[in-house]
């Protein structure tokens, strides 16, 4: 744990750590907002894989859209 400080507070990686709440986070962010991903009506393992696959696939297919159009 201590080393992955380390390396997130060296001066490459900083900006870097900094440009995540832009997109990782807020890729999960939207998918619990504007998806329903705060729950998951589903039970099983790989019925809760399949479903949120299935959401981050539409997810990636909008993002695509818009970024064609």
């Amino acid at each position: 744990m201590e080393q992955t400080e380390d390396i997130r507070h060296t001066t490459g990686m900083r900006e870097l750590y900094d440009k995540r709440k832009e997109t990782i986070e807020r890729c999960f962010a939207d998918a619990k907002e504007k998806h329903g991903m705060r729950y998951t009506l589903v039970r099983g393992l790989s019925q809760v894989r399949k479903w949120v696959r299935l959401k981050f696939a539409a997810m990636n297919i909008k993002k695509f859209a818009l970024h064609v159009a």
